[in-house]
């Protein structure tokens, strides 16, 4: 069994014709708002980055408008029942292009049609009941959400301090180390004053060493001049 036309739905309708978009961007934006209610499908259009939404906000306020005045139904009791776009007609232009050629420009329209219709009475006991229960839980998740910014920002606090006390252990460090550096210094400078002083006494002591040596020589050639001169005097006597 085949269910009711789209067109004999009951329900408040509302249509804008010759609508200068195609019919594919247009049916995009309304599978978002069908079966919606009329609040939150005007939330969705309001939000919605596509240029379609403005005349489909268009239409649904209508459709409300007609409801409210033709029907005498509450605009919140209502809902987005059926909504289409159909094909209207196809302006065609012509560009051209290289080497004399031409290229065809489709400037479609479409049709659209929105339909609103009220909640049953089972579901508008819902609505409202999930309404009255709506704004508690809402304070309730406020609230949560409050108290795990505060955990997370103290947390972060106390991540911030630990950062700190290493920070500042590190620059003690910093300013400790150029006291040690010098006290180095000054020790790697006293040993090298200890080894030249000691290079030095080991350069003085050969060089004495061979003052000796070469007085020692000389001793030796006095010796023997001492015997030519005693051989000389031996010769003349004899």
């Amino acid at each position: 069994m085949t269910g009711a036309k789209t067109n004999e739905r009951p329900g408040t309708r509302a249509r804008a014709g010759y609508v200068r978009s195609s019919p594919y961007k247009v049916r995009a934006v309304l599978d978002q708002i069908r079966g919606k209610s009329y609040v939150e499908a005007l939330e969705i259009l309001a939000f919605s980055e596509r240029d379609a939404a403005v005349p489909i906000r268009k239409v649904v306020d209508s459709a409300a408008a007609n409801a409210e005045h033709n029907d005498g139904l509450d605009a919140e009791e209502l809902y987005v029942s059926a909504c289409y776009a159909d094909e209207g007609p196809t302006l065609k232009r012509w560009r051209p292009r290289a080497r004399g050629r031409a290229t065809q420009i489709l400037k479609r329209s479409c049709h659209i049609t929105v339909i609103l219709s009220r909640y049953d009475e089972e579901a508008l006991e819902e609505l409202r009941a999930r309404a009255a229960a709506g704004p508690g839980r809402a304070a309730s998740d406020a609230e949560a959400r409050r108290r795990r910014v505060a955990r997370s920002r103290q947390a972060a606090g106390d991540e911030e301090s630990s950062d700190g006390e290493a920070d500042e252990e590190s620059s003690s460090g910093a300013e400790e180390s150029p006291v040690a550096e010098a006290g180095e210094e000054s020790s790697s400078s006293a040993e090298q004053t200890d080894e030249q002083s000691s290079d030095a006494e080991a350069v003085e002591k050969p060089s004495s060493g061979g003052e000796e040596s070469s007085g020692g020589e000389g001793s030796p050639a006095d010796a023997e001049a001492g015997g030519e001169e005693s051989s000389d005097n031996e010769a003349r006597e004899a």
